[in-house]
């Protein structure tokens, strides 16, 4: 990965912006002989702008038999910047250091990183009215994105790609999947589907606040008292998502998460064996709040780099060479700078499910993915089991009565997860690893990405 490291570092440098009319359009590195990457803005509303970073992967191979994958990286939130968490704390080629990652999704496939929706990272509006408030703008945004690289771009048409999403990114990448399937149908979007993965997804938020009190009971981190108060707001939290009150039930999620720190003193929300702050990812982040609803999506602000690294925070790392590097980003746009309006832009939609959209992407012969870490509680196993088995999908019911294989990676004879599928449904349970699957478990994530990139995928239905 030495090789890649510097192949980074010379595109970056040799990088030529494009600009109309004063506002970043669209841009591209120039090649290299053993790499390459492009990167850009696309105005996917009028005074909205979305910025995108491709890399192509040193090891991708032209087989018209088994056409190389590229990989759409989701980030959650709403509002975590994939260009920065996902790319440079991840799966990127780099770390926060700048140093390669051995472990980068790169090996496997060619990785498309955006900041989404607009307002996050790099991305802005030009006037907040601008905003998306729910998923389907999002999504209506992202296809749009994908109409202006795909179209101008045969070999990304020649692609299958894969949405891979982690924690809200799953929301994105559902609705975003049918939007594609519906732009392609309608002749307006060159683009082959290969599939969508939801990492630690937060499909259903009402499955997941039920599962919060009970999992921590069972690890000793809620005693009786703490279970019932959390039971409690959960059950206040499930009718009022039955009722339609989403922005009540956000507020009480946000109750819901004071409950359980309170009682559980601190457990980490993205690691139930850890105190608040002790994540490897989210101890990176700095202990802010913003009227109560940054606890989920902490780790999205003013992340430090990795201890030992003495280069500063992630934001210092984005606003500084790499904004120096890339050109376009216009001056008066700092990274991460309207990330903190997109939450409550997106609150009336933040406890809404997402459900119906697995079953309809299941019924049109999509590959689905879903892969959960061990001990994540924001995104608990307990709770993505349970809203999996509320899909109305035909081939639910083989799937469920399937025994589960196991998964090895590194040390021979130690059981690193298990793994279910049945026609296009695939489940990863992923043993040790917290809500970031890919800085937790590296090496069986990345197996992981092999298997789902190289699966035949059907052919879909639109």
């Amino acid at each position: 990965m030495e090789k890649l490291s510097v192949i980074l570092s010379v595109s970056l440098l040799l990088f030529v912006p494009l600009f109309h009319g004063g506002t970043a359009k669209t841009a591209a590195a120039a090649g290299t002989i053993d790499g390459s990457e492009e990167w850009g803005y696309v105005e996917v509303r009028p005074k909205a702008h979305m910025f995108w970073w491709l890399y192509r992967s040193p090891n991708r191979v032209e087989d018209p038999s088994k056409p190389w994958p590229t990989i759409l990286w989701l980030q959650g939130g709403p509002g975590g910047s994939g260009v920065g968490i996902g790319n440079f704390q991840e799966i990127g080629p780099l770390d926060t250091n700048l140093k390669p990652r051995n472990s980068t999704w790169l090996q496997k496939a060619d990785l498309l990183f955006v900041d989404n929706p607009v307002g996050t990272g790099y991305s802005f509006v030009e006037d907040t009215s601008l905003f998306v408030k729910n998923d389907l703008e999002a999504a209506a945004d992202l296809t749009t994105l994908l109409v202006e690289l795909f179209n101008r771009n045969e070999s990304l048409q020649k692609s299958p790609l894969f949405i891979v999403a982690e924690s809200y990114g799953g929301k994105f990448a559902v609705t975003l999947g049918l939007s594609a399937l519906k732009a392609i149908q309608q002749g307006k979007l060159k683009l082959r589907l290969g599939g969508v993965a939801l990492g630690d997804s937060w499909i259903s938020p009402e499955d997941f606040v039920l599962s919060w009190g009970p999992l921590l009971k069972d690890v000793s981190r809620l005693d009786d008292k703490g279970l019932q108060e959390s039971n409690n707001v959960a059950q206040r939290i499930k009718q009022q998502i039955q009722d339609g009150q989403l922005v009540d039930a956000t507020n009480s999620w946000r109750e819901l998460e004071q409950v359980i720190i309170s009682s559980s003193n601190a457990v980490d929300f993205y690691n139930f064996l850890l105190d608040s702050g002790m994540d490897p990812v989210s101890s990176l982040a700095s202990i802010r709040y913003n009227q109560g609803i940054e606890k989920y999506s902490i780790y999205l602000t003013s992340l430090r780099s990795s201890a030992g690294g003495g280069k500063g925070d992630l934001g210092s790392l984005l606003n500084g060479v790499i904004k120096k590097k890339l050109e376009i980003i216009p001056d008066n746009v700092t990274w991460g700078g309207q990330s903190h309006n997109v939450f409550p832009a997106m609150a009336g939609d933040f406890m809404n499910p997402r459900i119906h959209e697995v079953d309809e992407l299941l019924a049109k012969g999509v590959n689905v993915t879903i892969y959960n870490g061990q001990v994540d509680l924001i995104c608990a196993t307990k709770g993505t089991e349970a809203w999996v088995e509320k899909l109305n999908w035909e081939g639910l019911p083989h799937f469920l009565n399937k025994s589960r294989t196991p998964l090895y990676c590194g040390q021979e004879g130690i059981t690193r997860g298990f793994t279910r599928s049945h026609k296009n449904l695939h489940f990863y349970w992923i043993l040790g690893a917290g809500h970031f699957v890919p800085v937790d478990q590296p090496c069986i994530a990345l197996n992981m990405v092999a298997d789902i990139t190289q699966s035949p995928a059907p052919a879909a239905s639109t």
